[in-house]
């Protein structure tokens, strides 16, 4: 289970922009024509939001900025490590189907665990944007946003990158593996 969300110290929070920098600084075409400076004001005037990136790096999503919007002035940050954040594997879809499992539940759900970290879980259409930026999940899989058809049906959608490409699959949203986890995005 995640840590209920808490105010950094002044200590993390600076630890947490270098890192956060230095990542920017290191994977410029995630975001090219894009400037830390001002990335940073937002994220100094956005403590909450500061906080839902410092869980995202702390289960292991590495997240970076992978996008402006122009019409809300956000930036986007996403998670990208290479395979599935690490301390967000073994979870089911979402807390109906953690509730259905009568044994062997596993600790939480993708989608509780991104509401309880404030990211909200890639939608089909992010996660092939974020495999134009590089190969993600070539040995693991990411839960994605389930249309409410296939999620009304007992069913959950995932997807990896094999084979030079993106597959989507699905499973019963019940379903949880090792080497399956969620990753998210969020608007500072």
């Amino acid at each position: 289970m995640v840590n209920e969300k808490r105010e950094l110290s002044l200590e993390e929070k600076e630890a947490l922009l270098d890192v956060l920098k230095t990542r920017f600084e290191k994977n410029r075409n995630r975001h090219e024509g894009l400037e830390w400076a001002q990335v940073q004001l937002k994220l100094e005037a956005n403590n909450g939001k500061l906080g839902s990136i410092h869980e995202m790096e702390r289960t292991g999503g590495e997240p970076d900025v992978v996008g402006y919007d122009e019409e809300t002035r956000d930036y986007i940050f996403c998670d990208c490590s290479a395979e599935s954040p690490k301390g967000r594997r073994s979870v089911c879809y979402d807390g109906e189907a953690l509730n259905s499992r009568k044994q062997n539940k596993p600790e939480n759900s993708a989608v509780q665990m991104a509401a309880e970290m404030g990211i909200e879980l890639l939608t089909e259409e992010q996660y092939r944007e974020l495999q134009k930026l590089g190969n993600f999940d070539t040995k693991t899989s990411s839960w994605v946003v389930t249309p409410a058809d296939i999620r009304n049906l007992g069913g959950a959608i995932f997807a990896d990158f094999r084979y030079g490409n993106i597959f989507v699959y699905h499973n019963g949203a019940e379903s949880y593996y090792g080497a399956r986890g969620f990753r998210g995005s969020l608007r500072v």
